[in-house]
């Protein structure tokens, strides 16, 4: 029998095209690297900053930037660092970040399923909201987030441990994501599988009810209401919700929870980008744009910084 060397480095493939291509791609990712941090760094800073940004709503806000910056970090600054040097990545590496790509992802999912409850809450029991949505349950929710994520990768991770990687290491994608390393096992992995469809599926599907739950009682409660402009604003504050669950949702389902039979690399690389990369950069903008109070204090920053610049 032909011996058998156990794998002790992976070779994410990433993007191989040309050099001047690549070159085009670092740029592009490094901006939207950039933008992420600057984004979420100014939501964070913003919401810490103004008293009267004390609610629940931006309490939820502040941690799912806080969130994006961490997912985003996971991967993006290895795969700059893989346009400009070696692709490789070490056994433990790669087993590292396939655990905070779960937790950092499957945290977001709920976070945004708890920001679904709040605004829930705001809309249709308003006289009960300060006591429903106190700040020791935000925090609990939070809390909660983070633990399920927590335990979500545990739970994936640690059969991943016990397989066997031997002889082909090179990971087709730009990182150590779950579907990736198992398709590279030498031994049988149909119990990761279904653990990992059972506990995906679980929270996927409990957390998109959550989300229906709450906005089919808002649409509703926003249809009885006469002004116009009552309607106007509340669409306007939970449109920014909706665009990310939906933009959120579509494509990291897509990656995660599809058959083997529809794998495709070109596919499986632009929903990755889309969730782990693109969403963390376009959340700060889409609530900025869609939220009038952070709206309004971006202006005056902005007028602010003009003002300066015209003095100076």
């Amino acid at each position: 029998m032909e011996n058998q060397t156990t794998v002790t480095y992976f070779v994410l493939l990433g993007f191989s095209y040309n050099p001047p291509v690549q070159i085009f791609l670092f740029l592009t990712f490094l901006f939207m690297y950039a933008t992420t941090l600057l984004g979420n760094t100014v939501i964070m800073t913003i919401i810490v900053s103004n008293d009267h940004l004390r609610s629940p709503m931006y309490f939820f806000l502040s941690h799912l930037s806080f969130l994006d910056i961490c997912f985003s970090s996971v991967t993006v600054p290895k795969l700059l660092l893989n346009f400009c040097s070696s692709q490789t990545i070490s056994y433990s590496g790669c087993i590292a970040q396939m655990f905070l790509i779960l937790q950092t992802g499957w945290t977001e999912v709920y976070i945004l399923s708890a920001m679904a409850f709040d605004r829930y809450t705001a809309i249709c029991k308003p006289l009960h909201y300060v006591q429903i949505m106190s700040r020791m349950f935000c925090r609990c929710l939070v809390g909660g987030a983070w633990g399920i994520g927590y335990i979500y990768a545990m739970v994936n991770a640690l059969p991943v441990l016990k397989l066997t990687f031997c002889g082909q290491n090179v990971i087709r994608h730009f990182s150590c994501e779950h579907p990736s390393l198992l398709a590279l096992s030498c031994t049988e992995t149909f119990p990761n599988v279904v653990t990992f469809f059972i506990s995906g599926s679980t929270i996927v599907v409990s957390s998109i009810l959550v989300i229906l739950f709450s906005y089919v009682h808002i649409v509703s409660t926003v249809l009885k209401m006469q002004s116009t402009e009552a309607k106007k604003k509340t669409f306007s504050t939970c449109s920014a919700h909706l665009i990310v669950v939906v933009l959120y949702y579509a494509t990291g389902s897509f990656r995660y929870l599809r058959p083997n039979s529809a794998s495709s690399k070109i596919l499986d690389d632009i929903f990755s980008i889309q969730y782990s990369i693109t969403t963390p950069m376009l959340n700060p903008i889409i609530y900025s744009l869609r939220t009038r109070e952070i709206r309004e204090i971006l202006k005056k920053l902005m007028g602010y910084k003009s003002l300066m610049s015209h003095v100076m």
